[in-house]
C-alpha cells in the first residue's frame, strides 16, 4: 500500500470520533506500530485534529472533512480516457461501473476541474466487442474472482469444438479481442482462449485452490521462459 493510501485509511479510521489504537490501525494496515506513530504525527503536523498519544489511543474531532480531490490535468485525461475505454471495450458491468465511478469522481471535483472531464475529446468506437462478449467478460471476471472451475465449449482455429474444464486466471484484452488465461485441465497445461471462439461458459459446480505451478504467476514465467528461449 502506497503512504498517501495509508494515511488516508488512518483518516477513515479515526473519523467518527473512536479511540482507535495505534496497534488496532497497524494490524488493519499490515504495518508496524511505529510506522502508525509516524504518519500519526505527521498528519498531525499537516493540521488533521487527531487528539491522543502513544500506548493509549487515537481519535479525530468531529468536523473535520477532507479537501476535495485535486488532479492534475494528465491525471484527469488518464481517468476520462480509462473510463471511456472501459466502457467501450470492456464488460457491461465494467462499463456501467465506470461511467458511475467517472460521475462520482466528478461530483466531488473543484469547478474548473469538473469542466476538463467535460471538456475532455478523448473517444473511443462502442462496436469492437458485443454484446455477448461483454456479459462472458463480466462472467469471467466474476469467475476468476470466487476460483469457479469452468466448462467450456471453445471452438479452435479451425473450428473444430471441444468441452474442457479449465481454472481461469486472467484476462487480457489485445485491442481487437480478449483472451481468457487459464490452466487447462485436459492438457494439465496453460492455456488461452480466445472469447470470441467460446461458444459457452458455465459453472463446473466447483472451486480450486490456487496451486504451485498453476497460478498465473507461474503463467508469466513460462511466457517469459519461452521469449527468452
Amino acid at each position: 500500500m502506497r503512504r498517501a493510501d495509508r494515511l488516508f485509511q488512518i483518516v477513515q479510521h479515526l473519523r467518527g470520533g473512536r479511540l482507535v489504537t495505534a496497534r488496532m490501525l497497524g494490524e488493519r494496515l499490515e504495518v508496524s506500530e511505529r510506522t502508525i506513530y509516524r504518519d500519526i504525527a505527521d498528519l498531525q503536523a499537516t493540521g488533521v485534529p487527531i487528539d491522543g498519544e502513544a500506548g493509549v489511543g487515537y481519535l479525530m474531532r468531529e468536523g473535520f472533512e477532507l479537501p476535495p480531490l485535486m488532479f492534475t490535468r494528465d491525471e484527469i485525461v488518464a481517468l476520462v480516457a480509462g473510463a471511456r475505454m472501459v466502457r467501450a471495450f470492456g464488460g457491461a458491468q465494467m462499463a456501467r461501473a465506470a461511467e458511475e465511478a467517472l460521475v462520482k469522481i466528478g461530483a466531488v471535483l473543484p469547478e474548473p476541474e469538473k469542466a476538463r472531464i467535460a471538456r475532455n475529446e478523448i473517444h473511443m468506437p462502442d462496436w469492437v466487442v458485443s454484446e455477448a462478449e461483454r456479459k462472458l467478460v463480466d462472467m469471467l471476471e466474476r469467475a476468476i474472482e470466487t476460483r469457479d472451475v469452468l466448462t467450456l465449449d471453445y471452438r479452435d482455429e479451425a473450428g473444430n469444438s471441444t468441452i474442457r474444464d479449465v481454472r481461469p486466471l486472467g484476462l487480457w484484452f489485445w485491442g481487437k479481442v480478449w483472451t481468457l488465461v487459464a490452466w487447462c485441465e485436459m492438457r494439465n497445461d496453460f492455456r488461452a482462449f480466445r472469447l470470441d471462439r467460446i461458444s459457452e461458459a458455465k459453472s463446473a459446480g466447483r472451486t480450486f485452490r490456487p496451486e504451485r505451478g498453476k497460478q498465473l504467476a507461474d503463467f508469466y514465467r513460462c511466457w517469459e521462459a519461452r521469449g527468452n528461449a
